[in-house]
């Protein structure tokens, strides 16, 4: 049986990696726009994105928009595999087929 990624499992990591795995790969969502999908306060969106960075699951882009600091995420090739492999290691817990 797989293991459950302890990294994606948090409920706060898996909501967030779920968000960004709808994005098409090449695609990245400002920071606000996921804290106010995902109903986060700035802190706690940034503690947790800041595991899945450290893991490698999540790139980070920080740039300027005029004079505005402006910060854009994105799931990595390998956070999306992650992603892939925890919820095939989901389905698989759960007893269905993938």
């Amino acid at each position: 049986m797989n293991e459950l990624d302890p990294i994606i499992h948090a409920a706060a990591r898996l909501r967030i990696t779920a968000a960004l795995a709808t994005l098409d790969i090449g695609e990245s969502i400002a920071f606000p726009r996921l804290q106010e999908l995902l109903d986060m306060t700035a802190g706690n969106l940034s503690t947790h994105l800041r595991k899945l960075e450290d893991a490698g699951y999540v790139e980070v882009d920080k740039t300027h928009r005029g004079r505005t600091p402006v910060t854009y995420l994105a799931l990595s090739t390998r956070g999306r595999r992650a992603f892939e492999d925890y919820t095939e290691a989901l389905r698989s817990v759960l007893g269905e087929r993938a």
